[in-house]
């Protein structure tokens, strides 16, 4: 199944050459052409993340079954082939130490950060596994530790296999990426699973004209279940214009005992 973590640049109102209302039909584009079936975003707004649902609904539904709405909000959202998947469960907590009070933050988190989970049927084979996404703080390196650490126990508390995907804002040899895939469930991430390259073109963040910033700080994480066979960052854009300031990172994941049974193994 392909897996697409995507920051779509939330909208801030303004006018100019990268104002959501330019961009917006163009996110609807690489989503189409890449076919994800389970799509995570972040930074979307309420009225970004209905923008995509209606026009995606032939194929997709945004998981968001009893989320509050504030207009100034950011939303880590997932969205699923509907198709190809039927919805278990749904939830989301807010990153702090005070998960269940809506856009609560701590360790001086410089915005209320979230996560949103849905658990998942695959409709042909039955399988059940988690997807989760999330946006971990720009700011604070105690809020992004203290954060990476409650998606760890959260996870630790679960026995289905797991996908993590979303926009960490952290180098990938980071003590947030160590806690992640180090210390809980045996996670691993995909963009090293096929021992990539790091360097200016593993960068997923740019200026908006497509000339890499930073550092990989989107990642998708999965748990041993899963082999990863390919992946890619992509750097969809039209006549110059990119969807957002961070390319969409895609991965391929197949089930890793399906891997052992085409070939042959017990």
């Amino acid at each position: 199944m392909r897996i697409m973590t995507f920051n779509l640049l939330f909208d801030s109102g303004l006018d100019g050459a990268f104002a959501w209302e330019r961009r917006r039909d163009l996110v609807v584009e690489v989503v189409r052409r890449y076919k994800p079936h389970i799509l995570g975003t972040q930074e979307g707004k309420q009225w970004q993340l209905e923008f995509l649902s209606e026009r995606l609904f032939s194929e997709y539904v945004m998981v968001a079954p009893e989320r509050v709405w504030d207009n100034e909000s950011q939303y880590p959202t997932l969205f699923f082939r509907t198709n190809d998947f039927d919805l278990l469960e749904a939830e989301e907590f807010w990153l702090s130490r005070t998960p269940d009070v809506h856009l609560s933050k701590d360790w001086d988190s410089g915005f209320p950060r979230m996560m949103s989970r849905g658990c998942f049927q695959e409709k042909v084979s039955g399988r059940v596994f988690d997807a989760l996404v999330t946006h971990l703080d720009h700011v604070s390196d105690e809020a992004r530790l203290e954060q990476s650490r409650m998606i760890g126990r959260w996870m630790a508390s679960r026995s289905n296999p797991c996908v993590i995907m979303g926009d960490f804002n952290d180098r990938p040899d980071s003590q947030v990426h160590r806690v992640l895939t180090g210390e809980y469930r045996g996670m691993a991430d995909t963009w090293r699973s096929l021992s990539k390259a790091e360097g200016e073109m593993s960068m997923t963040r740019h200026d908006s004209l497509g000339n890499p910033k930073k550092y990989r700080m989107d990642w998708i994480l999965h748990s041993p279940e899963f082999e990863v066979c390919e992946a890619a960052i992509l750097r969809y854009n039209r006549d110059g214009l990119y969807p957002s300031d961070h390319y969409p990172y895609v991965a391929e994941l197949c089930w890793f005992e399906s891997i052992k049974e085409k070939q042959g193994n017990p």
